[in-house]
């Protein structure tokens, strides 16, 4: 049987336009160009990349000299104009001229950031969608930045940086991610070699390219002074040069972090204890313990972040690292501290997620009077909970409805789904007052008053 010959498609695809032939296609671009000057300038552009690299760079130069000269303020109804305009020589020179020279591409990249400040001033932007474009480009900026490598791209960026921090700062570190270590290195080594330690933005540039080159020493010297001695940064530094194996170093950083008590009043008023080191302070204690070798005081200290955070994965830690048999003491203690946490809430979300079903049916039941309805698991926890521990599931299903209730949302599907599983589960625990819930679910509709506007 003799195969069908397959129908035209309709549908617009490069595919199927292929079919309409290149003089075909050609007539139909000289139409849509003739009334539109973005066209024209693409297909010119298109036609001197098919030249060579100094004649698309060309054509490229014209039109970015263009824009950096104007003077003539765009209004919003213009902006969509002016954002396609750009779009397009930016797909221009990441898309063409860098496959045919690296270095035109980067150079003409460059120059297309620079129309950036003159644009802002110009162009009206409530929408802030020119600072959205810039700032998406930056990996594209970085990529052709890493093709052109060190000794080209260096003294462009360092140069860019030193007569235009104000915009590049922010560019250079979006795109930081994007450069290829041997750029970051010798960018880093430019922006640092021989001249005064770096502050304000361009220390914030010089430690994201440490970070990308892995030079912590250069990423410590862009640190001030007094932000050394914030707990959040120090143990920023200590944990990573504990990492390195730099103990001595790392114990200082720490120690010149660790929370201290506020000066004595004047006034003669009793003085104030030193505040409790953050979460982040502690787990770099941790890691400053391990790499000093003091075993025994790293496990305390992971306790004490366990019991202020109920961290699981503090606790995790704790049990790999101790003997056979000694971890279901360790677990019990930990469970324990879970049901008595203050925040019976936390405290029951971790034994929930952990999970320690059990302990957290016995912990409801305890603590029932002290749960509010409000975590957006609690429905989840009861359906766990209900097979094996119905009164349980029954004491959190009646806590999300008041708090439903009392927040004003009155008798929804949500509530009315709540008070069915709860008369369900009221029969399976043997309890006898889901008369008396429901009636004073309806007491609370009732006396609640909406927020005045």
């Amino acid at each position: 049987m003799a195969k069908r010959p397959t129908p035209p498609k309709k549908t617009l695809s490069a595919a199927n336009l292929s079919v309409l032939g290149a003089d075909r296609l050609a007539g139909l671009l000289m139409e849509v160009a003739g009334g539109d000057a973005l066209w024209k300038r693409r297909l010119r552009m298109e036609l001197a990349g098919e030249v060579g690299a100094p004649d698309l760079a060309l054509e490229l130069d014209k039109r970015l000299t263009a824009l950096g000269d104007s003077r003539v303020r765009v209004s919003w109804r213009k902006r969509p104009e002016l954002v396609r305009d750009l779009q397009s020589l930016r797909r221009m020179i990441v898309d063409r001229l860098a496959e045919l020279d690296a270095r035109l591409a980067f150079d003409r990249m460059v120059a297309w950031f620079d129309l950036y400040p003159g644009l802002a001033v110009r162009v009206k932007d409530p929408k802030g969608e020119l600072a959205v474009l810039f700032d998406g480009a930056t990996g594209e900026l970085a990529t052709l930045a890493s093709a052109l490598g060190p000794q080209g791209a260096v003294p462009i960026l360092a140069d860019a940086l030193a007569t235009r921090l104000s915009e590049w700062a922010s560019w250079i570190g979006r795109g930081v991610g994007d450069l290829s270590p041997a750029v970051a290195s010798g960018l880093l080594a430019e922006l640092t070699g021989g001249k005064p330690r770096p502050t304000g933005r361009l220390a914030l540039v010089v430690r994201k390219l440490a970070e990308r080159s892995g030079d912590l020493d250069a990423w410590i010297a862009a640190i001030p002074d007094d932000d050394r001695r914030r707990p959040e940064v120090g143990s920023v530094m200590a944990t990573r040069l504990a990492a390195a194996g730099r103990v001595e170093e790392a114990r200082a950083a720490l120690e010149a972090s660790r929370p201290a008590a506020p000066p004595p009043s004047r006034w003669g008023r009793k003085a104030e204890p030193a505040p409790p080191p953050p979460e982040q302070w502690l787990e770099a204690e941790i890691a400053v313990l391990d790499a000093e070798g003091r075993d025994e005081e790293a496990d305390q200290a992971r306790w004490i972040l366990f019991e202020r955070t109920l961290s699981p994965d503090a606790l995790r830690a704790i049990i790999a690292r101790l003997p056979d048999f000694e971890d279901v003491p360790a677990l019990d203690r930990a469970f324990a501290h879970a049901a008595a946490y203050f925040d019976p809430v936390k405290g029951l979300a971790f034994l929930m997620t952990w999970p320690a079903l059990r302990e957290a049916a016995e912990m409801i039941e305890a603590r029932g009077g002290e749960l509010r309805g409000g975590h957006e698991d609690i429905a989840l926890w009861a359906s766990r909970l209900s097979a094996r521990y119905p009164a349980a599931a029954l004491i959190l299903l009646r806590a999300r409805a008041r708090t439903l209730v009392r927040l004003g949302s009155g008798m929804t599907d949500e509530v009315e789904g709540l008070v069915h599983e709860a008369e369900s589960l009221a029969v399976e625990a043997g309890d006898e007052g889901h008369a008396a819930f429901v009636a004073g679910l309806r007491t609370d509709m009732g006396t609640y008053r909406p927020p005045r506007r």
